[in-house]
């Protein structure tokens, strides 16, 4: 029988699963449309939102899917909740794929927080220069602590208003060698990062510990109690299930 699925994505995990789907799994790819210009990938593509819970469970009604995989950023709680209560509304099959988050090893020199407001308190009132890579969506909170100055590394432009920003454009994912060499490139004193967890862009952690850079770690929000697993082989056994 012809299994329909709809990828949540966005990650490396959902364009790491498109390229190994199994026969007999007739797959779409989903993504938020945080950048204007997608990687091209082997499947159908949309882009944008649904429209919130409601609109994504007449989307996977209209389109007759018959099972839906969440491979969002752990960072994106509220699509996470939408697929949740969608796939409850529509009886459909969910599977979230979440990679397991970093933890501090010895050397790390991490304060821990759970909110980029609190990330921004964080920073102390001394000026510092800051490494942000928390993502376009959420240096807004950062406006609040002008005193610092800011780099930040975006494959597209950002906009921050303070009066010290440099940006440079540049896509990951970059080896730990090389993030060592931005960090004292940059002279880079505080390092701001989500607990994204994963091998793509731990380099920056690495890097930081090697060097003695303070780390800012955001944790992650909460996400609904769904059947999970931690990578992409996980989610093929959960696909060839009957």
């Amino acid at each position: 029988m012809l299994k329909r699925l709809l990828i949540l994505g966005g990650t490396g995990e959902a364009s790491a699963l498109v390229r190994i789907l199994p026969p007999g799994v007739e797959a779409t790819l989903s993504l938020a449309g945080r950048t204007s210009a997608p990687k091209a990938e082997p499947v159908p593509m949309r882009v944008g939102g649904f429209g919130g819970a409601e609109g994504l469970a007449a989307w996977i009604a209209a389109n007759r899917i018959t099972h839906v995989i969440d491979a969002t950023h752990p960072f994106a709680a509220r699509m996470g909740a939408n697929a949740a209560e969608a796939c409850t509304r529509t009886g459909t099959p969910l599977l979230a794929i979440r990679r397991p988050a970093w933890d501090p090893v010895q050397g790390d020199r991490w304060e821990e927080v759970a909110t980029m407001e609190a990330a921004a308190t964080a920073l102390g009132p001394v000026p510092r220069r800051v490494f942000l890579t928390v993502g376009r969506q959420e240096i807004g909170a950062f406006a609040g602590a002008p005193r610092h100055t800011y780099v930040v590394r975006a494959v597209e432009s950002v906009s921050l208003d303070v009066p010290h920003l440099t940006t440079i454009a540049a896509r990951g994912p970059f080896a730990e060698a090389d993030e060592a060499a931005f960090l004292r490139d940059q002279n880079i004193e505080i390092l701001v990062s989500k607990n994204s967890g994963g091998p793509a862009t731990y380099g920056k952690i690495a890097a930081a510990r090697d060097l003695g850079v303070r780390v800012i770690m955001v944790a992650r929000p909460p996400k609904p109690d769904v059947p999970s697993v931690t990578d992409v082989s996980g989610a093929l056994v959960w696909l060839a299930t009957p």
